[in-house]
């Protein structure tokens, strides 16, 4: 139906990836979700891991000499990330080195394998955001060979070398991985304030409490609130917890999100203070299978013929006073609207005269799925719409007998534009 338009506006309040006593949202990173950035992260990591090699000083000829280091590619082929419950992600890489020694003589090029371990504490920061810092980290360095498997430098000189490249590695690798981490925070931290929604509504995000880390997921708490004009959407708070189930959840999947009944609550009263699921419906009077026009209407309402005996375009003014209820029930939801529509055609001077309004309660369908990280919803309709007549300037009107002509439009599944 036309209302359906408007629900990605609502579904899109519930998501954006992330008052503050009772969470409104529960977000739950699972295994999958680590699997998936280990292997994204092999990129930036490789990146992060260019550090700058100091010269090495050479004393092989009897006189001091400094000698240019480059490293010339870092390739990661393994970056795997897990939990580790009541703490943090733990993180284990192997990477290899390809350095460039500038000598004097001849270049050389030397190989060196480099383990990298570290462990990550997820707290909460001042803000309510979330923190990812480092707790431990260290580096193991295996041994340095030359990148064409010769073996034409003195064992000597390899092992000068060795040494001074492993101890730049040491000092420099754990601290790339720390600035790595410091600029997912950076992201992270882009989650609170307010962000827009709408032309005249914001939603701001924060964190309840710290995150819950277990063997096999991370858990945030998230509390939404949403704004109107600057003013925030509050309603009375359930006493009743918000808590996502420990197993709950498509196995494999990356994430798990939890909607509670309070914020789709907040959802629906802030689009319906905003106007945003008002709408005009105007059909097109030349088109062979439209019936909103006088036409149509007179045929069942015997004083709309009389008024207007040539075809003129009827236009729906569909206001939303009530705020719509949601009902949340295992794997699908209902919604309740309760539209007041005038009904309103076309007289011969442009203007429009209104004909009649009516009270309409309608129940709908709300089945959820998520496409392309985001939530998305359709909708059908439940029952018999129910019609009531509020006012009418044509006369008796017998909505028993049906108004086809409207109710077709009215729970189409055209998107609309908003009215004002």
């Amino acid at each position: 139906m036309a209302w359906a338009c408007r629900l990605g506006l609502l579904l899109a309040l519930l998501l954006p990836v992330v008052s503050a006593s009772t969470p409104g949202t529960v977000v739950r990173l699972n295994k999958a979700a680590l699997s998936y950035v280990s292997e994204i992260g092999k990129a930036p990591l490789q990146r992060a891991l260019q550090v700058t090699v100091p010269h090495f000083l050479d004393w092989s000829g009897g006189v001091l000499q400094p000698t240019r280091i480059r490293i010339l590619n870092v390739h990661v082929p393994r970056l795997h990330l897990k939990f580790i419950a009541g703490f943090g992600v733990r993180l284990l890489a192997a990477a290899n080195f390809t350095f460039k020694v500038f000598r004097a003589a001849e270049p050389l090029e030397l190989t060196l394998p480099v383990e990298l371990l570290a462990d990550t504490r997820v707290t909460q920061s001042s803000i309510r955001t979330p923190v990812v810092s480092i707790s431990t980290c260290s580096s193991f360095s295996g041994h340095a060979n030359e990148f064409d498997g010769s073996n034409s430098t003195s064992h000597a000189l390899l092992v000068l070398l060795q040494k001074h490249i492993k101890a730049v590695l040491s000092n420099k690798l754990c601290l790339s991985i720390s600035n790595l981490v410091q600029g997912v925070n950076v992201h992270l931290g882009t989650l609170i304030g307010l962000n827009p929604v709408g032309p005249e509504s914001q939603i701001r995000y924060s964190m309840v409490s710290v995150p819950t880390v277990t063997s096999d997921y991370i858990s945030l708490e998230v509390n939404a609130v949403l704004f109107l004009l600057g003013k925030p959407i509050i309603l009375p708070t359930d006493a009743t917890p918000f808590v996502l189930p420990r197993h709950v959840g498509t196995e494999g999947s990356m994430a798990t999100v939890g909607l509670s009944q309070h914020l789709f609550d907040s959802a629906l009263l802030l689009l319906q203070k905003s106007g945003a699921l008002n709408l005009d419906i105007t059909g097109q009077l030349r088109s062979d299978d439209n019936l909103l026009n006088t036409s149509a209407l007179g045929r069942l309402i015997p004083e709309v013929a009389r008024q207007f005996p040539e075809p003129m375009p009827v236009v729906l003014k569909v206001r939303l006073g009530t705020t719509p209820v949601a009902m949340l029930h295992t794997n699908n939801a209902t919604l309740r609207l309760q539209p007041f529509v005038e009904v309103l055609a076309a007289a011969s001077n442009s203007a429009f005269q209104s004909l009649f309004s009516l009270d309409v309660v309608v129940n709908l369908s709300l089945q959820l799925s998520v496409s392309k990280v985001k939530l998305q919803g359709t909708t059908s309709v439940l029952g018999d719409v129910q019609l009531t007549v509020a006012s009418s300037n044509v006369g008796f009107i017998d909505v028993s007998v049906g108004l086809r002509p409207l109710e077709n439009p009215l729970l189409g599944g055209a998107c609309l534009e908003p009215g004002e």
